[in-house]
């Protein structure tokens, strides 16, 4: 159970276990704690199985946050717990043509290990939600790997669901092309 102590642009929680002081915050890209949170955040999000096993490039590293600053529909959420980073949801606008209307997708969503069973992935994605309603989205959309089941279980209980347009042409398919940099 949680009190809220703060509602607006940011929230505060206090937890009644352990009295851990809980932020979600709209990251603001030119700060340097937000920043470096990201980074991080992602850093440790790579390194993870379900992100590949694989530390962030040095230059991934180096020029995440400016070039995230250029793309005008990016909206960082954080977490911090006790003022150390935990939790962040990546999200970029895009558009729904069928709708007409724009949406949010949730590119990558981080817990890092210690923080995890918390509910912090939910409360991000009511964040994003939050977020999505402001801008007048049709939907929040988001990727999961079919073996990341704690995800996917987290990702239900806030609403989301396997998307297809019929049944009988089945579930829709999230595929990649790498592009050599030139």
């Amino acid at each position: 159970m949680y009190l809220k102590l703060i509602f607006a642009k940011n929230t505060k929680f206090l937890t009644h276990s352990g009295l851990k002081m809980e932020e979600i915050v709209i990251a603001d890209l030119f700060l340097f704690s937000h920043s470096s949170a990201i980074v991080f955040l992602l850093n440790e999000y790579a390194k993870d199985d379900m992100g590949g096993g694989v530390e962030l490039s040095e230059h991934v590293k180096i020029n995440l946050v400016a070039e995230l600053r250029k793309r005008l529909g990016t909206h960082a959420i954080l977490v911090f717990v006790d003022g150390v980073p935990a939790a962040m949801a990546l999200c970029f606008e895009g558009f729904s043509s069928f709708a007409c209307r724009p949406l949010l997708n949730v590119h990558d969503l981080i817990v890092v290990k210690e923080y995890r069973g918390r509910g912090l992935s939910k409360r991000l994605l009511a964040k994003a939600e939050e977020i999505a309603i402001g801008l007048g989205c049709c939907k929040l959309t988001l990727e999961v790997l079919e073996g990341n089941v704690a995800a996917q279980a987290a990702y239900k209980a806030s609403g989301f669901a396997g998307y297809e347009l019929d049944p009988k042409m089945g579930n829709a398919m999230f595929w990649q092309k790498k592009l050599e940099k030139s």
